[in-house]
Parts: C-alpha cells; sequence; structure tokens
C-alpha cells in the first residue's frame, strides 16, 4: 500500500472528522457508564507537518490553519483546538502555542476519554503500527492490535461495555472498500443493535457515493445520519469534500451537525463554494 496521510494530515477533511468525532465522544459521556472507542484503522497516530509528506502539498493550510485563524470560535472549536495545543505540548514537552504537530483520530479520541472508558486501535501496515504501538506504549486504557480493521469488527464486537463508538476510516485505496464497508455492517448489527458507527468517506465521485449510501441503507435497519461538506463547486478535484455516516446517531445528534456544518463550511470552503447537508438516510 503506498497511501501516506502525512501527505493530508490536517486538511479539511481531518478537520470535519474529528471535530464530528469529538462531538459524538462528549454525547457519550454524558452518561457516567463507561464506553469502548473502536479505531479499525487507526493509523500512525499523529503526523509531523513539517516533515517531508505533510510538507509537500502543505493541505493544512486549507484545514487546521484556517481553524486557528478564526476569531472567537464556537465552544466545539475551542474543545477541538484545546486538545490540538495539548497533544502539541505533550508531543514538544513544550507549553509554546506551537502546532507542529497534527493527531490522528485515535489520539483525539483518548484525550477526551475519561479513567473508565477503554479504547481498541487496529493498524495493519507494520511500519505504522509500531508507531502507534509507541505512542501508546504503557498505556493501560488503549489496546493496539497489529490487524485487518474489517476483521477487529468480527473479533471485538460487541464490547464488554456494551457502549461505545466504532470509526471506520479506512485509506480507501482499494477500489472495493466502499463494498467491502456495507458488507461489514450486518455482522456488526446482529451482535450489537444499539452500537454508534461513524464511516468517514471521501466525495469524489458523485455517483460512486450515492451508490455506497443506497447500500448501507439496504444492508441495516438502524437509523442513518449523514453528514456532507464539499469546499469546491464541482467534482473535478481530487478531493471535493468528504462525508461522516453516523449509524445510531444519539439523541438530537442532528442538532448539533445543524450548527457544526454551517460554521465548518463558512471556515473551509475555497471562494464559497461548496456546500454541507446533514439529513437521515431514506
Amino acid at each position: 500500500m503506498n497511501y501516506h496521510h502525512s501527505y493530508h494530515a490536517g486538511n479539511f477533511a481531518d478537520v470535519v472528522k474529528h471535530v464530528i468525532l469529538i462531538e459524538l465522544i462528549t454525547f457519550l459521556k454524558k452518561k457516567s457508564a463507561a464506553f469502548c472507542y473502536i479505531d479499525t484503522h487507526a493509523g500512525s497516530g499523529y503526523h509531523d507537518l513539517f516533515a517531508e509528506f505533510a510538507a509537500k502539498n502543505k493541505e493544512y493550510l486549507n484545514g487546521i490553519e484556517k481553524i486557528i485563524q478564526q476569531p472567537d470560535p464556537p465552544s466545539f472549536i475551542t474543545n477541538y483546538l484545546h486538545c490540538i495545543q495539548k497533544i502539541n505540548n505533550q508531543l514538544t514537552h513544550t507549553s509554546d502555542s506551537s502546532q507542529r504537530f497534527y493527531p490522528g483520530s485515535s489520539m483525539i479520541a483518548q484525550y477526551f476519554m475519561r479513567p473508565q472508558d477503554r479504547m481498541i486501535t487496529c493498524e495493519l501496515q507494520p511500519q505504522v503500527y509500531q508507531s502507534l504501538k509507541t505512542v501508546f506504549f504503557n498505556n493501560q486504557q488503549v489496546a493496539t492490535h497489529h490487524l485487518d480493521g474489517y476483521l477487529a469488527l468480527k473479533a471485538f464486537i460487541p464490547p464488554r461495555e456494551q457502549r461505545g463508538l466504532v470509526l471506520i476510516d479506512p485509506p480507501y485505496e482499494n477500489p472495493d472498500e466502499f463494498k467491502q464497508i456495507a458488507q461489514s455492517l450486518p455482522l456488526v448489527f446482529k451482535r450489537w443493535q444499539n452500537g454508534i458507527l461513524m464511516i468517514w468517506y471521501p466525495i469524489k465521485n458523485e455517483h460512486q457515493v450515492t451508490r455506497f449510501l443506497r447500500t448501507i441503507k439496504q444492508a441495516i435497519e438502524q437509523p442513518v445520519l449523514i453528514n456532507e461538506l464539499t469546499i469546491y463547486a464541482d467534482l473535478s478535484q481530487h478531493l471535493n469534500g468528504c462525508g461522516v455516516i453516523i449509524i445510531n446517531p444519539p439523541w438530537s445528534f442532528d442538532q448539533s451537525m445543524n450548527k457544526i456544518l454551517p460554521w465548518l463550511w463558512k471556515t473551509l470552503t475555497i471562494q464559497q463554494q461548496g456546500r454541507y447537508r446533514t439529513y437521515l438516510l431514506k
């Protein structure tokens, strides 16, 4: 596999994904009972924005950097930025305001977890897995596995807590990735009817996305909330936008998305292009 997420670290799609992830965890924390967070394609844990891959295209300039520059951001953004800053301070062993590193989903989730909560991370690529394992070395709250993410769904669901969130965020290099995701869902919900799943997907081909969403709706009976944001007017761009599927969304979570997506689109759009929308899949 030739994919390096470091090329895209901190870009607009990462921002959208991670702000929604934090909001979901915030909803889970409204109840005192422990939850389990499962990251099926966890990656390396964090990315150096000054290193070769990220510095090549500097996609973070149209992502996290735009967010940082906004005056008086809403609370869901201040929570996100505070997390990014604290993780940077942890990695650099300083207390300055520099933003050299951009954390992946697993580090962000772990930052917001409580002592009673638990995390399972999976990564298939050997070198990337070693990096991830180093990040969470000796962390009793996190179990890191060298394992295919779809096999992880079979191995770890349902979690013993019976509450939790699964993030499915593969690299989408495999042309059958959309199909593989949809095929994995019936078993998940056969074992764990009330589990919350968050699926990130790229928006490059509108017809491909439409087929993907239709297949998901046919595969399961659970409520499916779609959240999409594009930053260009058409689909000729390499990555026009991204979507986040939330299966079994918490009560009133769509109201949160109706606040989050407009703010993100206004901040991240390129010359007021693209759109945002949130809706229940029917």
